[in-house]
Order: structure tokens, then sequence, then C-alpha cells
């Protein structure tokens, strides 16, 4: 059932919120101080393309809020609006409250990504 979930995700959505991580990514590469960022972006963006199946789980410490709060000024608000809304635009049907969760998902994700793995169920 997931991979029947993951190709419709990636086919009406997906792949704009994968695409949103990667330049993210390669936004945060063009410094050397930013390399280490740009790798746990681009880390999400696989999860982005294809999430059903995986889930994330939070943690960290000092480094990851202070990490956690720059990434926030830069790239977290707008990320996460955007994927707020298609979650929303999703949820308005029943067949599409999945597709909105995982959204919502990874809308949390866009405001708090360091400190966060990804692990399969």
């Amino acid at each position: 059932m997931s991979s029947l979930g993951n190709i419709l995700w990636f086919i009406f959505g997906g792949f704009i919120s994968g695409l949103a991580w990667w330049f993210a990514g390669i936004i945060w590469c063009l410094t050397i101080i930013g390399i280490p960022v740009g790798r746990q972006c681009f880390k999400f963006a696989t999860m982005s393309f294809f999430p059903f199946g995986k889930d994330i789980v939070y943690g960290g410490g000092a480094p990851s809020t202070f990490a956690n709060v720059i990434w926030i000024l830069i790239f977290g608000i707008p990320m996460c609006l955007g994927n707020l809304f298609f979650g929303l635009i999703w949820c308005i049907t029943i067949v599409g409250i999945p597709f909105g969760k995982q959204f919502f998902k990874i809308a949390k994700l866009a405001l708090t990504p360091f400190g966060a793995r990804i692990i399969s169920k």
C-alpha cells in the first residue's frame, strides 16, 4: 500500500515538496559552513519525495536548536507554509486525508529539521 501511496504522492505534490528541500540544500552547500545543513536537506528531500512508510523521530540538543533557529528564519517558515497549504487542500476530501497528513508531517519537519531522524515504519 505504501508503494501506491508514494507513487500518487510523488505525482500530486511530493515532487514540488522534494524540490524545495533540494533547492534549500543546494543554497546551503554554496558555503563551506552550510554543507552539513545542506546534507541534512538532501536527506529530507528523499523522504519528502516518498514519505509513506517512513516516520520522523525528533531529538537533538543545543547545536540542533541553534541550527533550527537559523533555519526557521531563512527557509523554515516558507517551506512550512507551503506544506500546510497543500495539506489543507488535500484534506478537503476524505480520500486526500492521508496525503494531507503527510504534508503536515513534512510541514513540522520544515520548522525543526535538525536533530530529526528518518526511520522506517
